[in-house]
């Protein structure tokens, strides 16, 4: 299954849909979403991978440098990653959590809690 990625604007946040499988040959695509909400002045993204069914170390590491980018143009990244997310359990969150990374991330259940600002993010 091809790579899909959605944008939408919900308040001051940029939210990024994203479906499919995040490996070698998606993750650039991810990864110039980003970059392209940035340079549009967008500096508040919210990743949703809810229905990301599979992802792989260049997935993860694409990750990894968008809460970098974010945090050096003073933004904020927000995933969804919701418990019993695209088919049997969210596998971005499994991969995560196995890699020790998942701690890094502001992960919210869906994308109405991780647009409000008065909502926590989920313990890793």
């Amino acid at each position: 299954m091809a790579l899909k990625v959605d944008e939408t604007e919900q308040g001051d946040w940029t939210v990024l849909r994203i479906r499919g499988e995040l490996d070698l040959v998606s993750s650039p695509v991810v990864r110039q979403s980003v970059h392209d909400a940035v340079a549009e002045g967008q500096h508040d993204v919210v990743l949703d991978l809810s229905d990301v069914f599979f992802c792989d170390s260049s997935g993860v590491g694409v990750l990894i440098a968008s809460r970098r980018l974010m945090k050096s143009c003073g933004g904020r990244l927000r995933l969804i990653l919701p418990a019993r997310g695209a088919e049997d359990g969210s596998h971005v969150n499994k991969v995560l959590g196995a890699l020790g990374v998942r701690r890094l991330f502001d992960v919210y259940p869906d994308t109405g809690s991780a647009v409000d600002e008065t909502c926590a993010p989920l313990t890793a």
